[in-house]
This record gives structure tokens, C-alpha cells and sequence, in this order.
């Protein structure tokens, strides 16, 4: 290993010769952005991979959350979890909505409906779940709920690219899903990220809404926003999906590794895989109990820290603990308790295509030893 530091994940990068034609094209075209071919491409690609009738490209997903938040005119409240990246939470306030944060699944580690019905107002109007770490929401549960109170539902899929349940892809369901193609994720395109939804008016109006709000060359119905993908962002993607299915095959190889070096260590929990659900292995989060363990996750950290492995604490703090989100309604830990129990004790071991498994064997034997 030497003192090259391990980070948490590390994008894969197919060799360099194979972008290069794509880059001429480009070049040649000097067509950078708005639409260009690169940019058709990959929607239609994406769409036949994953399976989805629809898919609107974005320079982010931030970016797209907040444009699927204007395409479905939510206002009032909207029920999240406190177990994601501020991301989720953020792209409500910007939109002019009150996140209202429900508790999440000691199992799942995502919110269903028996926690999502409880925090129900007459003001409530979404609900945005989080797919975590790519594990599936109960779709067909939330579903009904929203169907029972008349809310839209708008899944963060961030994490769930290529994620299926029987084999249908989670992002057909919900009314939108909002994927993420930051660096950091399964599959990428440098930044950039997408909108899925399911019927042509939706994705006409999504287009636009990320084009400032043209309707064709000199018409601006309404306030947009600028949230294109570029043409070497869409090259890229075109690239890395000729690569997905060996990337995603190598993260099972090694959240296979990891399950068997640490089975036997008590006081941790791992995730383990769900029937009839194909996984994209995005994340590998285990679970400390300090009690149990003989540390905690902080000390397990720093230890793996010190040895320039950098584990995450993903998701600590959990949103509802950061300043900005703090207010009297969150501030009883019982409120949220299985998000706050896993939160303090959650940590991400490092996961990616082409790490070494002399780095996966050492990383276990620094848990194992303590």
C-alpha cells in the first residue's frame, strides 16, 4: 500500500485513447452544449439501459432535484429523510418548501410509509424519499400512501443507478426520479446527474425548465434555470457506460470480500443484499456498537484514518443536526431515533472498481484488531 492514501471511493477511468475520439468529434462539431449529439446520445442510451421511457440530462443532480421540484409546482411541506447528503434537504428550501423530516428503517435506512404517515399535515403536498446507498424505498408502500393523501412523490435516486426490483427499475416508479453522476458515484460523468419521468409532456416541460424557460428560439414561458449537461460531460457518460456492468461487477467482488473477512466481528453490522433486487454496490456501510465492539465509530475512524485509509461517515452529522436545520420539532432525539442511532454510528469503508484487495484485506484486519 505504501502511503498513498485510500479514499472512501475513487472513480474508475477507462483508457484515455477511447475518449480522445469522442473529443475530436466534438472539436470538429464545436458544438460544446445545447442539445448537441453527444448529448442525444446518451439520453437515448441511458433510457434503453435503464430501462425508463423517459430521461432528462443535467449538469448536477442538485440541480435536477430542484428542477423536478419546479416541474411538479410543489409547494408547502415536503417529507424527507434526515439520512442523506444536505443535497435533499437543500434543494426544498431552495425551492420555497419546508422539509419535514420523518424517521427512517433500522434495516433499510431509508423512510417508509408507516414513518411518513405519522409527520402527514394538511400542508403536506411530496414526498421525497431517498433510495440509501441504492437499497430500494417500499415503492409499492409509499405508493399507496401518496395515492391515500393525493402527494406526488419524488424520489432521490442518487445513489440507485442501474438498481432494479424484480427486475424493473426502481426509477419507474414514484412521479420523477433524480439520479446523481457526480464523480463520487457508480456511474458518472465527471458531474451531471438526470431527471427520469415517464410520459413526453413531462420531459418536454423539464426540458425547458432547464433551458431558462425557452419554448422554442425567442419564447420565455416561464423562470428556468440552467441546468444543461455539456457535450464532454455526455461524451464521457457515453464512454463509461460501455464499462458500467464491469465496474458494478468488480464493487460486488469486493462488498463480497469485505462480508467474508468480517463476518465474525461482533458488534458490527453489516447490509446485506435483498431478493430480487439487483444491487449496484455504490456504498459499503457497517455499523458500530461501541458497547459490543470495544470502540466506537469515531475511533474506528481515526484508526483507519491514521493509517491513511479514509473512511466516511455517511451520514453524520444527520441533516437535521446541522445549524441551519435545527429547531425545536427535531430537537428530541426520540423524534427521529432510528436516524439519529444509526447516524452516531455509521461508517462507509472504501469501495470502487480497481481497489487492491491487499487494501480491503488490511482495512478488515485494522477492524478485526481492536
Amino acid at each position: 500500500m505504501g502511503n498513498k492514501p485510500i479514499f472512501v471511493t475513487r472513480p474508475s477511468l477507462p483508457p484515455l485513447e477511447e475518449f480522445i475520439p469522442y473529443l475530436e468529434k466534438i472539436w470538429e462539431s464545436r458544438i460544446l452544449t445545447n442539445n448537441g449529439d453527444c448529448h442525444k446520445q446518451l439520453e437515448t442510451k441511458l433510457k434503453e439501459y435503464l430501462g425508463v421511457k423517459h430521461i432528462a440530462l443535467f449538469c448536477n443532480g442538485t440541480i435536477a432535484l430542484l428542477t423536478a421540484l419546479q416541474a411538479l409546482r410543489i409547494t408547502g411541506e415536503v417529507i424527507t429523510t434526515p439520512f442523506s447528503f444536505v443535497a435533499t434537504a437543500h434543494s426544498l428550501l431552495w425551492n420555497g418548501n419546508v422539509p419535514v423530516f420523518a424517521d427512517i428503517d433500522p434495516i433499510t435506512f431509508n423512510i417508509t410509509p408507516e414513518t411518513i404517515e405519522p409527520v402527514i399535515t394538511d400542508k403536506t403536498t411530496a414526498i421525497m424519499p431517498v433510495h440509501v446507498y441504492g437499497t430500494p424505498c417500499d415503492v409499492d408502500g409509499i405508493e399507496k400512501l401518496a395515492g391515500t393523501y393525493g402527494l406526488k412523490v419524488i424520489y432521490d435516486a442518487a445513489h440507485a443507478f442501474g438498481v432494479k426490483k424484480d427486475s424493473v427499475s426502481i426509477l419507474n416508479y414514484g412521479d420523477l426520479s433524480v439520479l446523481s453522476f457526480h464523480g463520487t458515484k457508480t456511474y458518472t460523468t465527471f458531474e451531471g446527474g438526470a431527471i427520469v419521468c415517464h410520459d413526453e409532456k413531462t420531459k418536454d416541460r423539464i426540458d425547458k425548465l432547464k433551458n431558462f424557460g425557452f419554448a422554442g428560439e425567442t419564447k420565455v414561458m416561464e423562470c428556468g434555470i440552467n441546468g444543461k449537461m455539456n457535450e464532454v460531460q455526455a461524451a464521457f457518460g457515453l464512454l463509461y457506460l460501455k464499462y458500467i456492468d464491469l465496474y458494478i461487477g468488480k464493487r460486488k467482488a469486493v462488498a463480497c470480500r469485505y462480508r467474508e473477512l468480517l463476518k465474525d466481528v461482533g458488534g458490527m453490522v453489516m447490509l446485506s443484499d435483498i431478493e430480487g433486487v439487483w444491487h449496484n454496490y455504490s456504498y459499503f456501510p457497517i455499523l458500530i456498537d461501541k458497547n459490543e465492539y470495544g470502540m466506537s465509530r469515531d475511533d474506528v475512524y481515526e484508526k483507519l484514518k491514521s493509517k491513511n485509509i479514509y473512511s466516511r461517515k455517511y451520514f453524520y452529522p444527520m441533516i437535521t443536526d446541522f445549524p441551519m436545520y435545527k429547531n425545536e420539532r427535531w430537537s428530541d432525539d426520540t423524534t427521529l431515533k432510528n436516524a439519529k442511532y444509526i447516524s452516531d454510528r455509521v461508517l462507509c469503508l472504501p469501495i470502487y472498481p480497481d481497489i487492491e484487495t491487499e487494501v480491503i484485506e488490511n482495512v478488515c484486519q485494522l477492524i478485526k484488531d481492536h
